[in-house]
């Protein structure tokens, strides 16, 4: 029987200390190998790799990115068949300690996380950390090189597959570089970049981790992953968007969301032909011709396709899981021009099962402090240019950032009006929100942005650093959201008719959990989900700072709530956004029904209001005759129970029907969520 090493682990280990600070992690040697961590228009720190006296293979990242601090080390020790025998990893990240520990002894191995503690026998799998530099999945990716399917710890299994190569011709060596994606990581394959001799060359995600010397090619090497991904999604749609697939339909007995009087009614038939709802009356009136395939929705809820009216999307995998959730539409305030131009186009053509996609660029001033991948100006010219340059590619709107300088934003908005596009985002450091709305704002991202209005100077000055969320953290619980100045600045949302996107989901777990656990917008989705997915989820609160405890954190959050129920009141509206992976949507809208809002009113923000926002509710976002056909059937009374939203059974996207046990299974989930 193997015996518990977790409490002596404890005992001795940095997690039952504070977080080891920068000065106190290892150096890299002059001689150790450098990644540069880059996106599309930035660099944003560094990994160095060497192996130390000892034959351990160390680690050490540091990355700023908007403010947010990593700092953190790693050792590695493996044994003779390659596998990690001992694993500690130190620092700070912008979640905290970054302490992880894996041991091996004489009874097997145990590992420690942060988030999960675990014993297993050697020889049981391969651990994969938790955290720590992504260097250290450099070496997984090598390893699994020689031994393509690997059984992991704590659990899992993964199965490493080859892609397409890229010669590389470069001043500091020719590279041959190979892509592989590995399945069973992610509900979408991970990709990876090795080079000739089977040495980690390259990681490639929304942002990339590149060896040194070979960081020009991170746009070259991106563009092949996200086409030999796009090949894959491609031959999944074909197995979903088929003529069959939009034949006539009818849905008969079903509960029926109508979105524009934003009312359930019961007993509802709803008919589907040629991608457009045909008729809707009492359930059983609608005769079935030869051939219409009759669905019986007894004891479940018709609803309008959801939107994600805040959801940055990496490629075709996470748009098909996007609609396995039940999501036929989504508003991207921020992924690249090339992105939201390729994939919406790949939408259209229906050469990939995705939501139907509704972007904005964002622009950022050029700045040590500025968004990875936006559009970077340096003068009120060149950000009215990139506005310009939104236009001609046929967005929707454009998304101004934290380190903008607000002299630039009325200029540029008034372009942005003038040539059809609306205009979003957060609000540029040293600016209110308020002012930003008089600017041109149409709509303001995030709710600690609409409570900054009444923060102290002090945060508004630093709002493009961690300020803006450590500052409503600290002060949203003092505001007096009756008081004049967050009355007066409510009246002007009212007056110009601005938007709100609260992705107050994103607030729950940040300012109220202490310990890592997994937060209430994934624990519905728990066992269906690939493991290493599931893991990485369990996530505790926002680091304490300075005297700021979690009780305070607790209160903001709190006050965070009661404002939306105060925009509500006063007829603010409000869309549904997560700002994460999708999978939190639901719990989105739920919280707004906590907040205060009917269950109606909550749902409304993910069907019909986004609809109005983007400006096509006259063909979706509400089940009604002679609009496109995007519903979703899902198990339960909605009426009831807003959560039986993730309990897909069919998805309606233009007409096509999807069986959604089938869409989940194509997105690398393994059943329904509860």
């Amino acid at each position: 029987m193997m015996i518990s090493f977790i409490s002596g682990l404890l005992a001795s280990s940095a997690l039952s200390a504070s977080p080891v600070p920068k000065e106190d992690l290892m150096q890299p040697p002059a001689d150790a190998t450098r990644y540069i961590i880059v996106s599309e228009t930035n660099e944003h720190g560094g990994e160095w790799m060497w192996t130390t006296e000892n034959g351990e293979v160390a680690f050490r990242k540091s990355q700023s990115l908007r403010g947010w601090i990593t700092e953190t080390d790693a050792k590695v020790s493996l044994c003779d068949d390659g596998v990690p025998c001992d694993i500690e990893i130190r620092g700070v990240t912008p979640n905290g300690d970054a302490a992880e520990i894996l041991s091996t002894h004489a009874e097997g191995v145990s590992w420690d996380s942060g988030a999960d503690r675990g014993e297993a026998s050697i020889g049981d799998g391969y651990y994969l950390t938790r955290g720590g530099p992504q260097g250290i999945f450099g070496l997984f990716a090598e390893y699994m090189l020689q031994h393509p399917e690997t059984k992991l710890l704590p659990t899992g299994n993964a199965t490493l597959r080859e892609g397409p190569a890229v010669h590389i011709e470069d001043e500091d060596g020719d590279v041959h570089a190979r892509l592989f994606f590995i399945d069973g990581l992610q509900s979408i394959p991970t990709p990876v970049w090795l080079d000739q001799d089977g040495k980690h060359l390259a990681t490639i995600d929304y942002m990339g981790l590149m060896r040194e010397g070979y960081q020009e090619h991170f746009a070259k090497l991106k563009e092949v992953q996200e086409a030999a991904a796009a090949a894959e999604t491609e031959a999944i749609a074909k197995r979903f968007l088929t003529a069959e697939a939009r034949a006539p339909i009818i849905i008969d007995n079903v509960k029926m969301f109508d979105a524009d009087r934003g009312i359930f009614v019961d007993g509802r038939a709803v008919a589907v032909e040629d991608g457009k709802i045909v008729a809707i009356a009492e359930a059983g009136s609608i005769e079935a011709k030869d051939g219409v395939r009759v669905i019986d929705g007894a004891g479940m809820t018709l609803t309008p396709g959801l939107w994600d009216a805040h959801k940055h999307y990496s490629n075709g995998y996470d748009l098909l899981a996007n609609v396995a959730t039940g999501m036929t539409s989504l508003r991207s305030p921020g992924n690249g021009t090339t992105e939201l131009v390729t994939f919406a186009k790949a939408q259209r053509e229906e050469k990939i099962v995705a939501p139907e996609i509704f972007g904005t660029p964002i622009i950022d001033q050029k700045h040590p402090l500025s968004a990875q991948g936006a559009d970077l100006v340096s003068s009120e010219a060149e950000a009215i240019a990139a506005v310009r340059k939104a236009a001609e590619n046929g967005l929707w709107g454009v998304k101004f950032y934290t380190s903008m300088n607000p002299d630039w934003i009325a200029p540029a908005a008034a372009e942005a009006k003038r040539l059809g596009l609306n205009v979003l985002g957060h609000v540029p450091a040293t600016m209110r929100p308020s002012e930003a709305v008089k600017a041109g704002y149409d709509e303001v991202t995030h709710l600690n942005f609409i409570m900054m209005e009444a923060m102290p100077q002090s945060v508004v000055d630093i709002s493009n650093t961690a300020a803006r969320f450590e500052g409503p953290a600290q002060y949203a619980k003092d505001v007096d959201l009756d008081g004049p100045v967050m009355t007066s600045f409510i009246d002007l949302l009212k007056e110009r008719g601005t938007w709100v996107d609260p992705t107050i989901m994103i607030f729950e777990g940040s300012f109220t959990y202490t310990d890592a656990q997994l937060a209430p917008a994934y624990q519905p989705y728990s066992g269906t989900m690939p493991a290493v997915f599931e893991r990485s989820l369990n996530q505790g609160g926002y680091p304490l700072f300075g005297n700021v405890t979690r009780e305070d954190m607790q209160k903001s959050y709190q006050k965070m709530l009661d404002l939306i129920a105060k925009l509500h009141e006063n007829d603010i509206p409000i869309v549904a956004g997560t700002d994460g992976y999708g999978l939190e949507l639901v719990r989105e809208i739920e919280i707004y029904e906590i907040a205060g809002m009917s269950k109606e009113a909550a749902l409304q923000t993910a069907t019909i209001n986004p609809a109005r926002l983007v400006g096509i509710d006259n063909r979706t976002g509400s089940i009604a005759v002679g609009k496109e056909a995007d519903m979703i059937l899902v198990d339960g009374d909605v009426s009831q129970d807003l959560g039986a939203l993730r309990r897909v059974v069919t998805v309606i996207s233009d007409g096509y029907v999807m069986d959604g046990d089938a869409l989940r299974e194509a997105a690398g989930f393994s059943g329904m969520p509860k």
